[in-house]
């Protein structure tokens, strides 16, 4: 007996919106099944009989929709541009339909941001240029770019590809690391000055606050500080996956999630997004600094589970960049950590 239903991937699905739209004729090989679903459970294809019939395809905008989108906005011979746009947006035409071949890849991928971005970009060129940006189902070159955009209603113009290795949104996270005093937070924050003083977008998510805010009721277990260093990550990539500067400084004494963190920006905002800062202050300059007196409480057992003292800290062994604060100032700290993005 068949299953009732089947969870598809993103390939599939696309698969299945490409044979709806007219783009392929191609019918995916799929398990049987009476129903099958997309990842948030929407029903997408039912068989009976044998015959597979597509019901809907969630996210994907059909060709009809689109060029009836266009006709509504009064466009009529629309140029089409397939890809990542020119790097001289004097190629393009008042008006364009920008199609970017994706298949199966997540609504969050960083392919999408990063060409959403460089799109956004050509907006802000200085240019008069009238734009939609659509997501198509067929990977490149699952399907003749001249075709592809005649099947959206427009004529072909041209079309690119990302430049440089990989997706990037251009977005990067600045994760600071390192034990409880080791000056974490101020040079965090004068980077974020610096960066201002620049003219550059930035958000500040500091460990305290977001401790304070987003994760009010965790306690200091490892579970629940891998949690809310996770939730750091979060927030932090979807920053990045936009094209913004987060800065982050949590403790994050664990490796192994600091690594999640990084495997999470890199998904959204592309491969060299996540850039890890350990600020390598020694355990006995963290205790001489103290004006909290927390050292001094962990040591006489009033503070359980201090990282450092009764917990650990696991030395980052892939930090991009490792800031001795030793005999230098914040400033110096800080100018150190932006010259890593120059």
């Amino acid at each position: 007996m068949p299953d009732p239903r089947y969870r598809l991937g993103d390939d599939d699905v696309a698969a299945l919106a490409r044979l709806h739209f007219g783009l392929s004729a191609t019918v995916p090989d799929l398990p049987a099944a009476e129903a099958y679903e997309d990842a948030q459970g929407v029903v997408v294809a039912t068989r009976e009989a044998g015959r597979l019939t597509v019901v809907e395809v969630p996210r994907w905008r059909s060709p009809a929709a689109v060029a009836a989108r266009l006709a509504e906005r009064g466009w009529s011979a629309p140029g089409g541009w397939v890809g990542h746009p020119p790097a001289d947006p004097a190629e393009l035409p008042a008006r364009v339909l920008a199609l970017l071949p994706v298949a199966g890849a997540p609504a969050d991928s960083a392919t999408i941001a990063a060409a959403a971005v460089a799109w956004g970009r050509v907006r802000d060129s200085g240019r008069e240029v009238e734009l939609v940006f659509v997501p198509v189902t067929p990977g490149d070159p699952e399907v003749d770019r001249a075709s592809l955009a005649a099947t959206y209603g427009a004529t072909l113009l041209g079309a690119g590809v990302p430049t440089g290795p990989g997706a990037r949104t251009g977005g990067t996270v600045l994760f600071f690391t390192g034990l409880s005093g080791a000056g974490k937070s101020t040079i965090a924050a004068r980077v974020v000055e610096l960066l201002l003083a620049d003219g550059r977008g930035v958000t500040l998510l500091d460990g305290d606050e977001v401790r304070h805010h987003l994760s009010a009721g965790l306690g200091f277990s490892r579970a629940d500080r891998d949690t809310n260093v996770a939730r750091i990550g979060w927030v932090a990539a979807r920053i990045a996956k936009h094209g913004g500067i987060a800065v982050c400084a949590p403790i994050a004494p664990y490796a192994s999630i600091r690594a999640t963190v990084r495997r999470e920006v890199e998904a959204q905002a592309g491969p060299g997004s996540f850039v890890l800062v350990h600020v390598a202050t020694s355990l006995d300059d963290c205790e001489q600094r103290d004006r909290k007196g927390l050292y001094a409480k962990a040591r006489s057992g009033e503070i359980p589970a201090f990282t450092g003292i009764s917990d650990p800290y696991e030395t980052p062994t892939d930090a991009e960049v490792t800031v001795e604060t030793r005999g230098r100032t914040v400033d110096e700290c800080a100018r150190q950590v932006l010259a890593h993005l120059a």
